[in-house]
């Protein structure tokens, strides 16, 4: 496959395990600069160097225990039976071997439903919920998980509740009074379908206005 031939051989674009505990990996300028990353932005690599080669179909799809976006180069249909790796620098994948990946993640077989293609705004949150993931685990960052949550709730389609992680975080971060407004505005939402969920929530809101005193 060209696309294996120039990015993950000739230019060396390829991941390793500890490049998950690196926040550039998650961020897609880094990922070009440094030509490694995670799967999921690897492959954005991929799609992107395909689409202006005039192959816009490559696609993204997720095979559970690969640890890799696999791309195919078939628009609109599920890939065959073999998937280029980007984290693995291109290495192909056989069905097979895809198999023995997915039994070993999940207990059960490869079924076709798990190589559905991705969307671009999946794509998209997929990225802020992995930055999101490496800023829970740092404290001290907490305006980065600040900046993936906000925009991830500029996406057309995302979770309510990413409103109610946004009023923790920052209660977190000492903004109690943001945070309290934020925990009533979504106490409003929760409302219509969990009276008591919704009451909690403006407890929550009522502690955190408290800590200005």
């Amino acid at each position: 496959m060209a696309l294996r031939d120039l990015l993950g051989e000739r230019y060396g674009f390829h991941g390793l395990p500890h490049d998950y505990r690196r926040l550039e990996s998650s961020l897609l300028h880094e990922v070009l600069r440094r030509r490694r990353g995670l799967p999921i932005l690897l492959s954005v690599v991929w799609i992107e160097v395909a689409r202006r080669a005039g192959r816009a179909g490559v696609r993204a799809w997720r095979c559970p225990g690969t640890s890799s976006w696999a791309s195919a180069t078939r628009a609109g249909r599920a890939p065959g039976r073999c998937w280029p790796t980007p984290f693995d620098g291109g290495r192909v994948l056989t069905g097979p071997d895809a198999e023995l990946l997915v039994a070993g993640a999940t207990g059960g077989p490869l079924e076709p439903s798990m190589l559905a293609p991705a969307g671009t705004l999946e794509v998209v949150a997929r990225i802020l919920n992995n930055v999101r993931a490496w800023a829970a685990t740092r404290p001290e960052r907490t305006d980065v998980g600040l900046w993936a949550l906000d925009v991830a709730l500029l996406l057309p389609s995302r979770p309510a509740r990413l409103r109610y992680e946004r009023a923790q975080l920052l209660v977190q971060r000492g903004e109690f009074t943001a945070g309290a407004a934020e925990l009533e505005a979504y106490a409003d939402v929760v409302a219509a379908v969990d009276q008591a969920a919704a009451d909690r929530i403006r407890g929550e809101a009522l502690a955190a206005r408290a800590l200005l005193n």
